[in-house]
């Protein structure tokens, strides 16, 4: 490998590539495939620059993951060339078992499946082709590695993951509000009882840090009409599977094919390997190859939401804090009946219900934890003299209804 082989990224400037393993897995298709999946789903429909991909994300909280490490060992936490590798292999690789619009599709082509799950199951087809060279990276990645820091560093409540994707999505989105200072958060870690930690100067930035990812949920993730196109988007899938399943002739690609004739098991992908070799072949270009196929489709409800879906016809969509009543659900599922003459149950296709929650900190969950200059270790909901960090370690929900905006209720 070149020693001096960097990449021009678009945040951060020149990122060096340090490891010739590293180098060899963003060559692999694994890797390459996540060039043709947008980080943000559907959000490009709210926000037109939002087109970055999972390929720009990895990269990043490569770089980032870099840089603490660097900054780790400077402080003296013992940290040694083969575990610096990995921890690198690991961050690079988190994201790796993402589908198609990352979230958006999970509930339909890979039901009860975390994207986590086919990660690893990823990460032990290239530790195959690899020669067991991924091995302390897959520890790393499953918290089964004694240094629990290093896994903390790829998942936790702050991760690299986290400050890659909260700059990387306010940048290529517009939103301000989710930039934060990756550089001082990154000063401010250090290492205590095996856990990462934050210095108490860094206390701001973890306020900065919680709250911008508070309203990056609000304003772009959770954003209403990326919900409703969301939505739209799933209500295609699931149709599309109801056909093929039922005998109906669905075009699309190969790799997509599988998925939509059968629901697969996380057991069954791991003992066939053809199926994790198609989910590795599976990218955001099946699904748009397939829409625009479907709009011409026999099947008229099929056909409708392909189109609505090319031609940005989203849902219109209704958010409450209130639980939605099962009156506004028939009213909905009558409207579509009498209106365009569908059958009850195919009414389903064509509008959606549910909840999203916004869950900025928690505290139960992997804490963060501040070293005081006293030398205690607190949340920082507790070193905090903010009283909003607090009340943001509340889990938000929303009820959504949406519906085709040229329906008449």
């Amino acid at each position: 490998m070149n020693k001096n082989k960097i990449i021009n990224d678009p945040v951060y400037g020149f990122i060096p590539i340090q490891s010739e393993l590293v180098f060899r897995l963003i060559e692999h298709p694994f890797l390459q495939r996540m060039r043709h999946i947008r980080q943000l789903g559907l959000a490009e429909l709210v926000y037109p620059g939002a087109i970055h991909t999972r390929f720009h994300h990895a990269l990043g909280a490569l770089h980032l993951m870099q840089q603490t490490l660097d900054t780790l060992a400077g402080k003296g936490v013992e940290i040694t060339p083969e575990e610096r590798e990995a921890a690198t292999v690991a961050i690079l690789l988190h994201d790796i078992g993402h589908g198609p619009f990352s979230h958006a599709l999970e509930e339909t082509l890979l039901p009860n499946i975390r994207h986590e799950s086919l990660s690893f199951l990823l990460m032990k087809e290239l530790n195959r082709e690899f020669g067991g060279e991924l091995n302390r990276a897959m520890r790393i990645f499953q918290n089964t590695y004694p240094k629990k820091f290093l896994h903390q560093l790829v998942s936790s409540q702050l991760d690299i993951d986290r400050l890659d994707y909260l700059n990387r999505d306010s940048f290529f989105t517009g939103v301000a509000e989710g930039a934060i200072s990756t550089g001082r958060i990154i000063a401010m870690l250090n290492v205590v009882k095996g856990q990462i930690v934050i210095e108490e100067k860094g206390i701001y930035n973890i306020e900065s840090f919680i709250n911008a990812r508070r309203l990056m949920y609000w304003q772009v993730y959770l954003h209403k009409t990326a919900v409703g196109a969301e939505r739209l988007l799933v209500n295609c899938i699931r149709r599309a599977q109801y056909l093929a399943q039922s005998g109906e002739q669905v075009p699309c690609s190969e790799a997509l094919s599988v998925f939509l004739h059968r629901h697969w098991t996380l057991e069954d992908i791991a003992d066939k390997r053809e199926l994790l070799e198609a989910f590795g072949k599976l990218d955001d270009y099946d699904i748009w190859g397939a829409i625009k196929l479907w709009q011409s489709s026999r099947d008229p409800i099929l056909s409708r939401l392909c189109s609505m879906m090319l031609h940005r016809q989203l849902f219109r969509i209704r958010l409450s804090g209130e639980p939605i009543q099962k009156a506004d659900v028939e009213k909905v599922r009558s409207a579509l009946h009498k209106q365009w003459k569908v059958t009850r149950s195919d009414a389903s296709y064509l509008f959606s219900h549910g909840t999203v929650s916004n869950e900025a900190y928690l505290v139960e969950r992997h804490s963060i934890q501040v070293l005081m200059k006293s030398g205690e270790l607190l949340d920082v909901s507790q070193a905090s003299d903010l009283p909003n960090i607090r009340a943001m370690s509340k889990i938000v929900k929303k009820n959504y209804l949406c519906w085709p905006k040229n329906l008449s209720l």
